[in-house]
């Protein structure tokens, strides 16, 4: 108004430096420790695994946002971010093609199809997991033991069950009630997925990204508080189930994805609660050993009912008595 014009510009008034670019690098420094501990552990199949499901992620974004005449957005880095997520949850012995499969898929069905970055309603990463389990569940349950690349079925002396070996912590315990100890647990050294590789870099990248204000500590600490309270109050251990398979990966790299959960602190609160039961009840009484795909992916779809009931106060809003 220097000038004595005045400037009208309509709302929201509030300015911040925080930026899609910010943000997402933010993720990757959270997500570089366990990225690296899973190529210390799983050799350089594990950096090829990671960057070919990123190129690929990156590649699709550029050509479906082409096809469709849309402004090519890349270097947001969100397409980055779904490819490196994806990869830590990839077995390391998976083909590089089915990486490249499930990469596009993340994108163009799990992302794009809705309209692009803030219009899907599902974390396009686990859109992209949950394709190539459905597609290709041998390789997506075949796993390799640490540092040395066998099979853990061989390492441990456990025969193959109906030709799919069984490797993962939370796949021993349900099919051979073998517990695998907390340290190794704690630091990586066991059979999984890329990204289980360490329940303590997971945490360091997740206390990371609260600190830094990328995402609200309400759904990680609800959800891992529930998993922890159910599985105490149902006589299981709850510290393994914490740090056991893809739990801490999902809690804080998953479930608080801004776009697919509810938008209010009370909401994320119920969020963050209701996929801890879901976890629960897949992993002790399901067919499956794991179950954070599915949880997450379920409360996503219940993300815009609880927006619709759990909505804030407006200010000045006096409640009817």
């Amino acid at each position: 108004m220097g000038n004595g014009n005045l400037v009208v510009s309509s709302s929201p008034h509030i300015r911040s430096e925080e930026t899609v670019q910010r943000i997402m690098l933010d993720v990757i420094i959270a997500l570089l420790p366990a990225a690296v501990a899973s190529v210390y552990f799983f050799g350089i199949g594990a950096l090829m695994i990671m960057l070919v499901s990123i190129g690929a992620a990156v590649a699709a974004e550029a050509a479906i946002q082409k096809i469709r005449n849309k402004p090519v957005t890349i270097n947001d880095g969100s397409a980055v971010i779904t490819g490196l997520l994806l990869a830590l949850t990839l077995p390391p012995s998976l083909p590089l093609w089915m990486a490249v499969a499930g990469a596009v898929v993340a994108i163009g069905i799990g992302k794009q199809v809705y309209g692009g970055l803030g219009c899907n309603p599902f974390n396009p990463a686990l859109v992209g997991r949950a394709f190539l389990i459905v597609s290709f569940p041998v390789q997506m349950t075949t796993w390799t033991s640490p540092l040395d690349g066998v099979t853990c079925a061989t390492l441990l002396g456990i025969k193959k069950l109906d030709g799919v070996t069984c490797a993962t912590p939370l796949g021993l315990l349900k099919m051979e009630g073998v517990k695998t100890g907390y340290m190794e647990l704690f630091l990586g050294n066991v059979g999984g997925s890329l990204g289980e590789t360490s329940a303590l870099l997971l945490i360091l990248g997740g206390a990371y990204l609260i600190y830094r204000g990328v995402i609200d500590w309400r759904i990680p600490v609800s959800y891992l508080g529930t998993v922890a309270v159910l599985t105490l109050v149902l006589g299981h251990d709850p510290l393994f189930h914490l740090l056991a398979g893809g739990l801490m990966l999902g809690a804080f790299f998953m479930a608080t994805d801004m776009v697919t959960t509810p938008l209010t602190r009370l909401g994320r609160i119920i969020f963050g609660i209701g996929a801890g039961v879901l976890v629960v009840i897949i992993r002790l009484y399901g067919g499956y050993p794991e179950g954070v795909l599915f949880s997450i992916l379920l409360m996503n779809i219940f993300t815009p009912v609880i927006d619709k009931f759990i909505r804030p106060r407006i200010y000045g809003e006096v409640k009817a008595k």
